[in-house]
């Protein structure tokens, strides 16, 4: 058995869905948009039981959070922000849930319905939309702009829709055409006029970064009252990439300083530096100034020097380190992740 009791808050209500019968009740999947502040828990451990498939939702805290809002003891966990993680290693979705920082949008099917579609041979993934997440785009102006227009309806604040030039800067970013726009820079445009829109887009120089979704993403959210955020986006087109180091030590050594100082986004964090040449810190792909988000799989926020090198040296002879160069942690922070 393996238990996780993630940190989290809850926003808004997941809607349950109808039932469907097929010889058995087989339900639909419920959604569920959690959200925390770093004091907080999700209420509810995650297990993995013996004789009993999937990952089942446990020891619900009483009053908490996550009973307060639905999810039941017994609940298998189907999706983690959009993907399917019934197939997955039991460590690997625990990883996914600790990835999501302060917010988190699940998928889960009660407990009855789980066993009945398993009985039934169904694919459960079938179940679920192919993709609900919204996109984060980050779009540099070429000669002939950003290679999108606007229109919204006549009269109307933050409604806004994107036509976009094929081949164009918008394209070239990954921001389908008709998508609806939702944030301008990490700031919701909810409240924008048309006019308030276009001066904003001017003020940003030559690059934009847009947080888009489908119009069946958008509906899927509206349906489900859940709210649309940056946190749950795909970031797979975005330039900016975490990068993922692994360190083998050598006879001098790993090769590189570790020192704790100020971040861009406030607070502190744990910077690497004086990279040695030809060392395995070098040869892994460690540049100076690279800031550490996790050690073998695990995230340090919270955690201070000490207990980062403590992590770091838990593998006698091996080490792996989740970096994201200045520029990329810069660019996160403005965007509001």
């Amino acid at each position: 058995k393996f238990e996780f009791n993630p940190k989290v808050g809850i926003d808004n209500p997941a809607l349950t869905l109808t039932e469907d019968t097929d010889g058995e009740a087989v339900g639909e999947p419920r959604f569920y948009l959690l959200t925390k502040e770093s004091t907080e828990t999700f209420g509810f451990c995650l297990h993995e039981e013996l004789g009993c498939q999937g990952h089942l939702i446990r020891q619900l805290e009483l009053g908490g959070v996550a009973q307060r809002r639905g999810l039941q003891d017994g609940d298998r966990l189907l999706q983690v922000n959009g993907h399917f993680v019934d197939h997955m290693d039991h460590l690997r979705v625990v990883q996914k849930i600790k990835a999501s920082g302060n917010q988190v949008l699940l998928a889960v099917l009660d407990g009855d319905s789980y066993e009945a579609a398993k009985s039934l041979g169904r694919d459960l993934s079938q179940m679920l939309p192919d993709d609900i997440r919204p996109r984060l785009c980050h779009v540099t102006r070429d000669r002939s702009g950003f290679g999108f227009s606007v229109s919204c309806p006549e009269g109307t604040k933050g409604t806004f829709q994107l036509s976009v030039l094929q081949d164009g800067p918008a394209d070239r970013a990954g921001v389908p055409p008709g998508c609806w726009l939702l944030e301008l820079n990490g700031d919701s445009v909810k409240s924008y006029s048309h006019t308030q829109l276009t001066k904003k887009l001017k003020q940003s120089g030559n690059k934009v970064t847009l947080l888009v979704a489908s119009s069946a993403v958008e509906e899927f959210y509206r349906l489900h009252g859940l709210r649309v955020t940056a946190a749950l986006a795909d970031t797979s087109r975005l330039p900016f990439k975490v990068r993922e180091l692994h360190l083998v030590k050598g006879p001098a050594g790993y090769g590189f300083l570790l020192k704790e100082d100020d971040c861009s986004s406030g607070g502190v964090g744990q910077f690497l530096w004086e990279v040695d040449v030809g060392l395995p810190a070098e040869q892994a792909g460690m540049k100076e100034g690279d800031r550490v988000l996790a050690v073998n799989g695990e995230s340090i926020e919270g955690l201070d020097h000490e207990q980062t090198v403590r992590r770091i040296r838990a593998r006698e002879n091996q080490v792996t380190l989740l970096v994201i160069d200045p520029a990329g942690d810069e660019f996160y922070h403005s965007v509001g992740l």
